[in-house]
């Protein structure tokens, strides 16, 4: 395979941040499909700007096959401010002459239906893109992308301001596309989806490794293994990270085969799945029965119903993952729940014990000047973390933490001010940085650091994952893996909902809320975008151990489940989640066993045990099955 883009020896710094690359040699091949990863500030986006030669390298040298066509979807866009939606997709209102666009691609269907797949149905060619916002500009722009022909495709950031079904129609469509692809992107299932290659940019070089996301996390950990000085806490996180890739949900593309051993032997000490049932009983605990009740309600705004008459049950030690289209209502949501967002219509119940932390989208949580010198009185212990006063420009990020606090038991360890923040990715150095010089994704950091840091029960999380780099949703995830609070996030990263959550809601935009037993593959179903699944997508039920009363299924809105049905659902539901986590046991012992047989095959005395046993089990297993669709049907 001929390389179409080579770079040799290159090197590249911008003034006081020093040097991003030194001596980099890179080739990308005509049918490459390549995700960059790295931490914020490593230079991503530079990696990028010298493929395409936006740039030119302070060392060594970047070459192009001749005659080689290069598109590329930067950070930032520059559109005349006269410019339609059809003069960016079609014609030269954005890119150069030279790339515009083919005759099969000017009928306004297949134009459609690219615009459709990002996102914007009703967004007609003749829109001026002046008073567009910037999440519909980048995706007008990603769209003349993909209706035009090119060699090499590069996107910083393509599924920026994309929900899952963008994101997924996205993923299907690069898949079928012919040409090379460099992307840069934070989201890790679309780097597995995608991807066939991973380059990782850090200590200003750029490391390969064959395979998406996930092959990259199981070969970054076998170097560090292998390597005498790697830190102990970081090879921790990676063993933990790559046990969840491997009991991952079945959903996820598969993960590569390649050096099962060494991995096998990597992840012999990782720690056990998350105890759900002990989470919940420390949570019940410290949350009492009641955590939040909706009851009939209803929230309209700019003329549009957001909820209608929906009744909701969210109990102590809940994991939910709230999905759904942009403007759909997630956030409103949110912010119902967080005491910001009063109902047209119906009550909300928070239960007494309720210490809730609010993380928005717009870090309303750092504001410009401490609340404390404007004269606001102190916060209540329950608001602690999230609206006690905020810390001002000229605090360092420890003093920001400690202003919280000095000290922090979460997962059953204490932590200091200073260890929190280091899972945070805040080094040694960055702890005396002011505030006011933190990146958007550091600011983001800290706004979730501070809000852990006020030890409340309750998050509601919107969008935590924006500006976040792969390595610190790593250390996010890990550290919710054992916090035993409530938790609500409402994200469109496929692989933070599927990790952390235990169910998944969606608000489809016509005012309901309907709980998914199917997941993220229920949802794309719902949206059209994948077939329907077995759970079907008419079913609702409960979120872990407490269940909606009633939650709008279908659309239907009518009238509330009786106490009786609900109580019924409730334990249908429980005995469903139970015989989940027996089949996964029964799987467990099945695969182990079969290990075995292979390891003892000379041996036929242990193998005949060993056969009995494993008779047994997969006798078990298929009960244990057979009882769990017999529950399913009942509850659907």
């Amino acid at each position: 395979m001929a390389n179409v883009i080579s770079l040799d020896r290159v090197s590249k710094g911008y003034g006081p941040v020093g040097a991003l690359l030194t001596d980099v040699s890179l080739g990308l091949g005509d049918s490459d499909r390549v995700g960059v990863v790295g931490l914020n500030g490593a230079g991503k986006s530079t990696l990028l700007r010298l493929l395409t030669k936006a740039e030119e390298p302070d060392a060594g040298r970047v070459a192009h096959r001749r005659d080689l066509r290069v598109l590329s979807l930067p950070q930032t866009l520059d559109f005349p401010p006269e410019a339609t939606v059809g003069d960016i997709v079609l014609g030269q209102g954005w890119l150069a002459p030279e790339f515009a666009a083919e005759h099969e691609w000017a009928g306004d269907a297949a134009v459609r239906n690219v615009l459709t797949g990002l996102g914007m149905p009703d967004l007609g060619l003749d829109t001026p893109v002046g008073p567009l916002s910037g999440g519909e500009r980048r995706r007008v722009a990603l769209a003349a992308l993909l209706v035009r022909s090119s060699d090499v495709l590069v996107l910083d950031e393509p599924t920026n301001h994309l929900d899952i079904a963008g994101i997924d129609w996205l993923a299907a469509f690069l898949r079928q596309r012919s040409g090379a692809l460099v992307v840069v992107t934070h989201d890790r299932w679309f780097l597995d989806a995608v991807c066939d290659r991973t380059w990782e940019v850090a200590d200003e070089t750029v490391r390969s490794y064959d395979g998406g996301y996930a092959a990259w996390v199981l070969a970054r950990a076998e170097r560090e293994r292998l390597a005498a000085a790697a830190e102990a806490r970081r090879q921790n996180l990676l063993r933990k990270e790559i046990a969840w890739l491997r009991r991952g949900p079945p959903a996820r593309t598969s993960k590569p085969k390649f050096r099962i051993e060494a991995a096998n032997a990597l992840i012999a000490d990782v720690p056990q799945p998350r105890d759900t049932v002990s989470l919940r009983r420390l949570a019940t605990a410290r949350l009492g029965k009641q955590v939040y009740e909706l009851s009939g309600a209803t929230v309209r705004l700019d003329g549009r119903t957001i909820l209608s008459s929906v009744d909701w049950l969210v109990g102590p030690g809940d994991r939910i993952g709230i999905v759904g289209p942009n403007g759909a209502g997630k956030s409103t949501l949110l912010r119902v729940l967080a005491g910001r967002q009063p109902l047209d219509q119906g009550t909300l119940r928070v239960g007494p014990t309720v210490r809730p932390a609010f993380l928005s989208q717009e870090l309303d949580e750092l504001p410009r000047e401490s609340a404390r010198r404007k004269g606001s009185t102190a916060a209540s212990p329950s608001e602690r973390g999230a609206d006690r006063a905020a810390p001002a420009r000229n605090l360092r990020v420890l003093e920001a933490v400690e202003e919280v606090a000095r000290r922090v038991e979460l997962g059953g360890k204490e932590l200091s001010a200073a260890q929190l923040a280091e899972v945070f990715g805040f080094s040694d150095r960055r702890l005396w940085t002011p505030v006011r010089d933190l990146s958007g994704g550091e600011r983001r950091r800290l706004q979730l650091l501070r809000l852990l840091a006020g030890e409340p029960n309750v998050l509601l999380l919107d969008e935590p994952t924006n500006d976040l780099d792969t390595d610190t949703l790593a250390s996010l995830e890990d550290l919710l893996d054992t916090w035993p609070g409530t938790l609500i996030v409402a994200s469109h990263d496929r692989y933070l909902v599927e990790r952390v959550c235990d169910a998944v809601y969606t608000l489809p935009g016509d005012g309901s809320l309907r709980h998914l037993p199917g997941g993220i593959d229920e949802y794309l179903a719902l949206m059209g975008r994948r077939p329907a699944t077995a759970a079907g997508s008419r079913t609702a039920g409960s979120a872990g151990s407490a269940a909606a009363t009633k939650v709008d299924v279908a659309g239907e809105g009518g009238a509330s489940e009786g106490p009786r049905a609900a109580q019924a659902r409730r334990a249908a539901n429980k005995e469903l989640a139970r015989l989940e986590r027996v089949i996964a046991r029964l799987e467990q012992r099945e695969a182990e066993l079969a290990e075995q047989l292979a390891a003892h095959a000379t041996d036929y005395v242990k193998l005949a045990e060993l056969d009995a046993e494993l008779r047994q089990v997969r006798a078990e297993r298929e009960a244990a099955e057979t009882r769990w669709l017999e529950v399913a049907e009942a509850v659907g």
